[in-house]
């Protein structure tokens, strides 16, 4: 059975949290909030954020880019080894351009820059939070992109989203983030100035 924490029980980290829960992973949620935590998904754990460890094997951000700096210091330690999962677009909300630190051409490669001892997922960030609670976009299955340099993290974390009835792709290595990225930061734009829905999304059709 996989084990599985969660940083964030907003929107995007509540979805999550309820995916890896069907799928039977163990599931904790960390937050600054406690009791939000546990009520981010049925049958999980809550725990504030600080103050817990970290139970899982697979590590998922879900919270702002901003926001992931104090997340590495404080638990840099007990993030090496495991599998961190990035789910942020990076984005200045005042222009909607992606927003990145000097140097870095993802949210991703800054995370695996950050974490040398970890194996960085880029997953969740061109599917909104709606899709990802019903696993449905359009009468299918939520399809969610996962890239990564390790064959290994990718196969874990698909494992437990289309463990949940959800189906995924390979969008190849980690550079390949910066597309997800992009594409993410597109749909956002789009459902902003709406043009597209926010129960919308990335959608394979066969």
């Amino acid at each position: 059975m996989s084990t599985i924490t969660i940083f964030g029980a907003g929107n995007i980290g509540s979805a999550v949290a309820g995916i890896a829960a069907k799928s039977g992973a163990s599931v904790q949620v960390i937050d600054r909030n406690p009791d939000k935590a546990a009520a981010a998904a049925e049958g999980v754990t809550g725990a504030k954020f600080g103050e817990a460890a970290i139970s899982g094997d697979i590590v998922v951000l879900a919270l702002p880019f901003p926001a992931y700096d104090e997340v590495l210091a404080t638990y840099a330690d007990q993030l090496a080894g495991k599998t961190v999962v990035d789910v942020a677009n990076p984005i200045d909300f005042t222009t909607f351009d992606l927003a990145l630190p000097e140097g870095y051409k993802s949210a991703a490669e800054y995370v695996a820059a950050k974490l040398p001892n970890s194996t960085v997922v880029k997953g969740f960030n061109t599917t909104f939070a709606a899709t990802l609670a019903t696993g449905e976009n359009d009468g299918a299955p939520t399809v969610v992109q996962l890239a990564s340099d390790s064959e290994d993290a990718k196969k874990a974390v698909a494992a437990f989203i289309e463990g949940a009835g959800l189906k995924t792709v390979d969008a190849g290595a980690l550079k390949r983030a910066q597309y997800l990225e992009g594409y993410g930061a597109l749909q956002i734009i789009l459902g902003v100035t709406e043009q597209t829905p926010w129960t919308g999304g990335f959608k394979v059709v066969k």
